[in-house]
């Protein structure tokens, strides 16, 4: 019986690996070992910056926020209690596309925040 080998699944292994690394510099998209690393390090950052994103993007919506309501002479810490207290269900995100948007509106809402 002839000797059979794993070159086939091996190969396929390597040719999927390098293929991941499409477009990395250098030695990092050619060699096997090389490529292996910098693959897992761009997957495991690609999870990462993943959550970094969302908390990145609530800095910006609370930046705009604050920016819209000190112009209407109020902070931003009051103007968020004073919508808890109100009841205001709207989140940062939806109140930053509100503040860009819509300046007459944000200023009713910065008025119910207010009274509350």
């Amino acid at each position: 019986m002839s000797r059979a080998t794993n070159a086939p699944a091996s190969r396929e292994r390597r040719r999927r690996r390098l293929k991941l690394a499409k477009g990395f510099r250098g030695a990092r998209s050619k060699l096997f070992r090389t490529a292996t690393e910098a693959v897992d390090r761009a997957r495991r950052l690609a999870t990462i910056h993943r959550k970094l994103k969302k908390r990145d993007f609530r800095h910006l919506w609370i930046a705009r926020i604050n920016a819209a309501t000190r112009a209407e002479g109020i902070s931003y810490s009051a103007f968020i209690a004073g919508l808890i207290r109100a009841g205001v269900t709207l989140n940062r995100k939806m109140l930053s596309e509100i503040a860009i948007n819509d300046p007459e509106g944000f200023k009713q809402i910065i008025d119910i925040a207010k009274k509350a």
